[in-house]
């Protein structure tokens, strides 16, 4: 194993190494070029993201979970992903989780040591009963936290597909791992604080992952989140436009069709595209897995 300075993400940035002295606008500047260089390095890693969306893809047709684990800003961000997608997407709150090394509170404050620790992470997996239907996303921009290379371990040793999402190459979590994506961002403007431009990429890796395996479980017709869940006044205006723009009725019939599907954005647009009442649009969407797209393509079956 590299030692820590050793690692791409630990080296000193050369165009920076006087941001002490440079002038707001100058530092804005570089800091801007900098970021701009992340979507280019996650395009180099496309196939191995494509691989893990269908993975989790894969996981969800057998009822598994979608599980991302890390410490620190990584775990931060796979949280963050996590709990955004009931909302967007409707799912249970257990079916996309994030763990983050020394628990929620860690969100807030760092917990010491959690993130060296060889046992929690195997832990926690135990305590959400890891099964082998779930796929483990080990998140780490060294590539190398103890707490997420134990848990990606035990994860195997259960059956579960792994993946990794790290800044490194050749990283400790990547060899681990069934799939590893490993995002060249090169060093950060300031030395070392991987919150930055490392931080960036994964974000952007884990936003991919997600939506696009959620599009692929029926979630999305067209480009519009067709199974959104209404908690605030704009998530109802908004269910009411998706299903305006997905169907081109005006918004009285849109709320009454809505009314009628008891609050399911989804089951609504199925009713007005294939002409039907609540049930049998709800049989059609059974019988095509949820996809709207499909189940239109399959109306002349019936």
């Amino acid at each position: 194993m590299l030692n820590l300075e050793e690692l791409l993400t630990e080296q000193r940035n050369k165009k920076t190494q006087d941001l002490d002295t440079m002038s707001i606008y100058d530092s804005l500047v570089a800091m801007n070029e900098e970021d701009a260089q992340v979507a280019v390095a996650i395009r180099q890693e496309i196939l191995q993201i494509e691989k893990v969306v269908k993975a989790v893809i894969e996981a969800f047709e057998k009822n598994g979970r979608l599980i991302y684990i890390g410490a620190g800003t990584s775990g931060r961000l796979g949280l963050l992903d996590a709990v955004e997608c009931p909302p967007t997407f409707g799912t249970p709150p257990e079916k996309v989780v994030g763990l983050l090394a020394g628990g929620e509170r860690a969100f807030i404050k760092a917990v010491e040591g959690a993130e060296d620790s060889l046992t929690m992470g195997m832990d926690d997996l135990k305590t959400i009963s890891l099964t082998s239907n779930d796929i483990v996303i080990g998140i780490a921009a060294s590539g190398r936290t103890p707490y997420v290379v134990a848990a990606l371990q035990y994860a195997k040793e259960l059956g579960c597909t792994t993946a990794a999402v790290s800044c490194n190459k050749n990283s400790p979590i990547g060899a681990v791992a069934d799939i590893a994506i490993e995002v060249m961002v090169g060093p950060e403007i300031l030395t070392g604080s991987t919150r930055l431009k490392a931080g960036t990429a994964q974000k952007m890796i884990l936003n991919m992952i997600s939506t696009i395996a959620m599009v692929g479980i029926g979630k999305v017709y067209k480009n519009l989140m067709v199974d959104v869940k209404q908690t605030n006044q704009k998530l109802e205006t908004r269910a009411e436009n998706i299903i305006m723009n997905a169907t081109e009725v005006d918004r009285n019939t849109a709320k009454s069709v809505l009314l009628d599907a008891k609050g399911s954005v989804k089951l609504a647009i199925a009713m007005i595209l294939l002409g039907c009442d609540a049930d049998m649009a709800l049989e059609k969407l059974n019988a095509a897995n949820g996809h709207i797209r499909k189940a239109l393509n399959n109306k002349n079956k019936y």
